[in-house]
């Protein structure tokens, strides 16, 4: 994927995808940058580029955390409606899936460039087997059809396998080239923040009571 200029990053950013709605108050925000002068048309353009490209995600049902009821409309979607897929297999009544679930809905609202889909297990028998779907969650990424990374139950997120930040979860899949950049910061993360003892805000982990282990629903 080509790079995005810094100051165009920033002002995108700083834009969450969803308010994407007036591309005249995103060029203002730009034309506020004192550094403009030097690149101003590569970054205009660039700009309007990531605009449009925007609106055609948001039109293609990106910026959501979708639930996909049938698995043939799941595979479409993976192999040909979208260049990238986060799935999350799921049971609705599993404590961790709840906990992942909150967090990839959060990365869905700040990743246009990604679907994030999620799936019960029990509509979808075919691909379980062939996933070898055994412990929830499950969370596979594609890219372009092809599996380019298996995230199963909390492993190899945050300090422990059972504490893990939304901004865990977008390096892992930043890793794996499902998404583009990172986007997640202390704004994006207002929820996950733990107070002091002086009571001022600072980055904690976010932290959710589990009494389970991984769940082996086979």
């Amino acid at each position: 994927m080509a790079s995005i200029d810094p100051a165009v990053a920033s002002v995108l950013d700083t834009h969450p995808p969803n308010d994407y709605s007036d591309e005249d108050e995103l060029l203002d925000a730009l034309e506020d940058d004192p550094a403009l002068d030097s690149f101003r048309e590569q970054r205009l353009q660039q700009l309007h580029e990531e605009f449009n490209k925007a609106k055609h995600f948001r039109n293609q049902e990106h910026g959501h955390y979708t639930e996909i009821n049938d698995e043939k409309a799941l595979m479409d979607i993976v192999n040909t409606g979208a260049d990238f897929c986060v799935v999350h297999f799921v049971k609705s009544d599993f404590h961790r899936c709840g906990i992942m679930n909150r967090r990839l809905e959060e990365l869905a609202s700040l990743h246009f460039e990604a679907r994030f889909l999620r799936i019960n297990v029990e509509n979808a028998p075919f691909l379980v087997t062939k996933l070898k779907v055994q412990v929830l969650p499950c969370v596979i990424a594609f890219k372009k059809g092809i599996s380019v990374d298996r995230i199963i139950g909390f492993e190899g997120l945050g300090y422990t396998e059972d504490t893990f930040s939304t901004q865990d979860l977008e390096r892992r899949l930043l890793q794996s080239g499902t998404l583009i950049r990172p986007k997640v910061n202390g704004g994006h993360e207002a929820g996950f923040l733990q107070r002091n003892h002086n009571g001022s805000g600072s980055r904690g982990r976010a932290t959710e009571p589990d009494d389970d282990d991984d769940d082996d629903w086979d």
